[in-house]
């Protein structure tokens, strides 16, 4: 049987006699509304009941003109009168001419009795209420052993079978990730030609893991690895098998691969591994914790496989240096597929495919943007592009503009504009001479990346924003290169000193500082890059708080103070270069800060242009 049949019987009977039921009562209903319109709409007139002997009398001496027999009832009509006016019964089958009267003296019609069809209509009218409540009840009855059923399904498995859609996603539909989908392109070949790996001793992968950073499209391969197999494809969190209840989470994974066996081949994916598949052994939960429990099922039902059952387990996780062991191993998860942040051909790749849809202007360059978007996801350019998108519509355009996009990517990276916030003429003097002094010492710092735009229009929650981009992708940063960085960052409070006065500068240097902070300690504790405890790395784990709490810190007191001696080392040192940069540039400083009290906004262009002739002074250099 393919897969596509088992698809379909693998839909739920149950739904489908629920509905059944209830078309039968709401019909049962109508039916019953029906009856009662027509008993009030077609009820015989109400004619006046006579004694049988007065009728014989009245006909006998001429009054009546018609006489019309159904049965043993006579409906009797008067002369002059057009229809009956009065009724009365005969005796059981015995004529009317045997009870005395003559013949020849009224008009005398039979009719068939209607007695049947009122028999008929007064057991309907009585019998169908019956019918129709007893249905009723029945239902109600069946709603509630329904949900006794829910409750008794509570350990069945919450995950959603695709696998016959119409637009399938293939890795055509997947720009870039070449490396990711030749890796993922066996898996496919694995589910199509089992026999063809087989016959040569080869054994189908039980498990592959998509390890990257969040927005990479993980779940987008998963998904096409799906599509280009055709096989039905279960989909499920790694949140989903958690509850507060302990076994329900491993009933869920018992329920979810014996479904995959019955419809294999087919793929399990499962989103968020992390939530089920931490180390074991932390402690948390004591001996019952239901997490271990449900990560202890599904290692046994990814190892007890039956030789060939075509069931490959895909899982995403950004977090792989938490997992356990046992899930890494062989056996579980033979495949290991990184998917790193787009480079500048694979983010032009992307957009082409997200703009593919969206009516572009001629003068959009995608590869200018992909060459900003330096660090940018597949996510993070898809939100991009609908950004430009919206903005287009905002301004009742029919076809995005280059400038769509530019604001697009701005507000996706900055944060929107806040041109409504008021500020003083000294607060942005303030705020002009802080962000021309980012400016000027990562415009003459040589390792320094390059200035893509200063404004002084509040961003987010930035006061002002001077913005540097790289001229290329760097895989790798070098210890020069961070000291840079760390001199323009600390670039605005310098300026601010250095105009002000060491006591008058602000709190605008705040989220500065805090960065410039996290950077030098990064350098020291996690890149080996200090200078008394060069090649020495001291990693901390960055998991919960609670697990931070309970594992050791693997350095002593003594290490401890030579890395904060080395973090403000490195602080001080970067204070010292932008401020020997800014005193012999203060010329260069002052026509930036004009230039953001006149425009806002400065573009690179003009930022080289306004800072040409600055000076590097020797005692900014490094030796």
């Amino acid at each position: 049987m393919d897969g596509k049949k088992q698809f379909r019987l693998s839909g739920g009977g149950g739904s489908e006699k629920g509905g059944r039921f209830k078309n039968f009562g709401f019909a049962a209903l109508l039916i019953l509304f029906g009856i009662v319109i027509y008993a009030a709409f077609n009820q015989p007139s109400h004619l006046k009941e006579v004694p049988f002997s007065q009728v014989v009398s009245d006909a006998n001496s001429g009054k009546i003109a018609k006489i019309t027999i159904k049965g043993n009832e006579l409906d009797v009509t008067p002369q002059g009168e057009a229809k009956p006016t009065e009724k009365s019964f005969k005796e059981e089958s015995s004529t009317i001419y045997q009870q005395g009267l003559q013949q020849g003296k009224v008009e005398i019609v039979n009719k068939p009795s209607a007695s049947g069809g009122n028999f008929w209509m007064q057991l309907a009218i009585n019998i169908l209420p019956v019918v129709v409540i007893a249905a009723i009840l029945i239902f109600m009855f069946r709603s509630a052993q329904g949900q006794g059923n829910q409750a008794l399904s509570f350990g069945k498995s919450r995950a959603r079978l695709y696998g016959n859609e119409k637009d399938k996603i293939t890795f055509a539909d997947v720009a870039g990730n070449d490396e990711s989908k030749q890796d993922l392109q066996e898996v496919v070949e694995f589910l199509k030609y089992p026999k063809k790996f087989e016959g040569v001793g080869a054994k189908i992968p039980k498990g592959v893991l998509l390890i990257g950073p969040p927005g990479t499209g993980k779940t987008l391969l998963a998904r096409a690895v799906a599509g280009e197999a055709n096989a039905p494809f279960f989909s499920i969190s790694g949140s989903e098998f958690v509850e507060m209840f302990v076994g329900v989470g491993a009933s869920r994974v018992r329920d979810l691969f014996t479904k995959a066996k019955k419809n294999a081949p087919c793929i399990i994916f499962i989103d968020e591994i992390d939530a089920v598949g931490r180390r074991r052994g932390s402690g948390m939960g004591g001996g019952h914790d239901e997490r271990e429990q449900t990560l202890n099922q599904i290692l046994v039902e990814m190892d007890g496989f039956e030789q060939g059952v075509n069931v490959i387990v895909l899982a995403a996780t950004n977090r792989s240096d938490v997992l356990d062991p046992a899930l890494l191993r062989p056996g579980r998860f033979d495949r290991r597929v990184n998917i790193d942040l787009p480079d500048r051909r694979d983010r032009k790749l992307i957009l082409e495919t997200h703009f593919k849809e969206k009516p572009v202007s001629k003068d959009v360059n995608l590869d200018t943007l992909a060459a900003k978007t330096a660090g940018s996801s597949g996510a993070d350019l898809a939100n991009i592009t609908n950004e430009a998108a919206i903005l287009a519509a905002r301004n009742n355009r029919k076809v995005i503009e280059n400038e769509d996009v530019v604001q697009a990517f701005e507000k996706v990276a900055l944060g929107p504009e806040r041109k409504s916030k008021i500020m003083s003429d000294k607060e942005k003097e303030l705020t002009a001479y802080h962000e021309a002094g980012h400016a000027v010492v990562g415009h003459v710092l040589p390792d320094s990346d390059m200035v893509h735009k200063v404004t002084i229009i509040p961003r987010g929650a930035t006061g002002g924003v001077t913005w540097f981009i790289p001229p290329d992708d760097k895989s790798y940063h070098s210890i020069i290169e961070f000291k840079d960085v760390l001199a323009r960052m600390l670039g605005g409070r310098v300026a601010e000193e250095l105009i002000y006065g060491p006591d008058r500068v602000t709190t605008g240097a705040g989220s500065d500082l805090q960065k410039a902070a996290e950077l030098a300690r990064d350098m020291i504790v996690n890149q080996g890059m200090g200078k008394g405890l060069r090649d020495q790395v001291f990693h901390t784990d960055d998991g919960m708080m609670f697990e931070k709490m309970m594992h050791e810190r693997q350095y002593s007191d003594e290490t401890a103070k030579l890395i904060d001696d080395e973090v403000e080392h490195l602080i001080t040192e970067a204070g010292q270069r932008a401020r020997a940069v800014l005193k012999v540039n203060l010329p260069r400083l002052d026509v930036l800060k004009n230039a953001l009290l006149e425009k806002e906004t400065v573009e690179a262009d003009e930022v080289i242009k306004l800072l040409d002739g600055s000076i590097m002074p020797p005692d900014a250099a490094l030796y």
